[in-house]
């Protein structure tokens, strides 16, 4: 897990249950505009499946460094502030880091006492498609494919 990651969670964990849901609302209002290059991409291949609203995920490797982007709607707060947590806290990270970040994170910041089981689904759902698609561009990257963005 990167330090950034790291003190996200400690901070979730030390909040009482009123307090992780405001930083999640932070969050949420903290997540930053896609930019217009990949506006135009927000499609199903960008689309995370598994959470009720709409959110796309968009990861690039930079050097050996991972770029995130991501979209979801402000009528979605636990889920945009939960997008907006892992981009604070991975984006820049390397692939190792960001593959090594526990599986149980949601657990982990204490999410489980204030959201519903498909609220649930859906993080894990966002936390499995960083790792998967961080895999798929730095094996792009590895093998000479230049950056790996929604134009190739």
């Amino acid at each position: 897990m990167t330090p950034a990651l790291e003190s996200i969670v400690n901070e979730l964990k030390d909040a009482d249950r009123q307090e992780r849901i405001d930083i999640l609302i932070d969050f949420a209002k903290s997540l930053p505009e896609l930019p217009e290059r990949l506006a135009a991409h927000k499609d199903a291949s960008h689309r995370v499946e598994e959470c009720q609203s709409p959110v796309y995920l968009f990861v690039e490797m930079e050097g050996d460094k991972v770029r995130f982007h991501a979209d979801a709607p402000i009528e979605a707060p636990t889920v945009r502030g939960f997008v907006s947590l892992l981009l604070e806290g991975l984006d820049g990270a390397t692939v190792e880091q960001i593959l090594s970040t526990p599986n149980d994170l949601v657990e982990s910041c204490g999410l489980r006492e204030i959201l519903g089981m498909l609220r649930l689904r859906g993080l894990h759902g966002v936390l499995r498609r960083v790792k998967g698609e961080t895999l798929k561009v730095a094996a792009a990257a590895a093998a000479g494919a230049g950056p790996a963005t929604p134009n190739n």
